[in-house]
């Protein structure tokens, strides 16, 4: 999960930004969890998570709920994102409340998450941090392009289709909308935010068109 760990943005973008995994541990409860992740996926389902999806299939942005479960197997890592701390609230009762026997993680800022988990009765069992970029930065890309490429833990959303989709929402040649949704689908995990993406593209697209006044 430390893959979810290194979003960056605006704080209080963030805050609307928190990733969810269930994960099993080998020779321990990694076979036939398909009945378990499919009950993972009904609470996440119920609480509206935003984009889901199982790496060995993709993201709920580019597959049907119906194609993503047909292919759960003992290999796949299902995960998601949610948008506000009531429904990670409300995720983690249930996933409290159905006792799978799995391990659950929630990424997102602490003082969100914290608690998140305290009013859903939940003690992490251990906290994992990132300790921010090292190294040569200026080889980065933007802090806004950062916002969005950082939303795919694996770096499959590259910065420069970023710029090209947001040149088209900036044209008005497609919404922000539709310019997240495409951008999602590069990442495979399911845990990309195209609602927080698409509200950092539209921030973008004002600025931009400021600048050019």
């Amino acid at each position: 999960m430390t893959h979810s760990l290194h979003r960056s943005g605006d704080i209080d973008s963030q805050k609307k930004d928190f990733c969810w995994f269930m994960y099993q541990t080998q020779g321990v409860n990694d076979k036939n969890i398909k009945d378990k992740a499919l009950e993972f996926i009904a609470s996440a389902e119920a609480w509206r998570s935003e984009n889901w999806g199982d790496v060995k299939t993709g993201p709920l942005t580019q597959f049907t709920s119906e194609q993503i479960r047909e292919k759960i197997s003992d290999k796949s890592r299902i995960r998601g994102v949610f948008t506000s701390k009531e429904q990670v609230v409300g995720f983690l009762k249930d996933i409290k409340k159905k006792d799978l026997g799995m391990s659950s993680v929630i990424t997102g800022v602490l003082s969100e998450v914290l608690p998140a988990c305290k009013e859903a009765g939940v003690t992490p069992h251990s906290i994992n941090y990132s300790l921010g970029v090292w190294g040569k930065k200026d080889k980065l890309p933007d802090d806004d392009t950062l916002s969005v490429t950082t939303m795919c833990g694996h770096h499959m959303v590259p910065p420069k289709f970023v710029a090209d989709v947001q040149a088209q929402v900036d044209a008005g040649k497609i919404t922000a909308e539709d310019g997240a949704k495409r951008l999602s689908t590069f990442c495979y995990c399911g845990i990309f935010n195209p609602i927080r993406c698409a509200e950092i593209l539209a921030i973008v697209s004002e600025k931009n068109k400021k600048a050019k006044e």
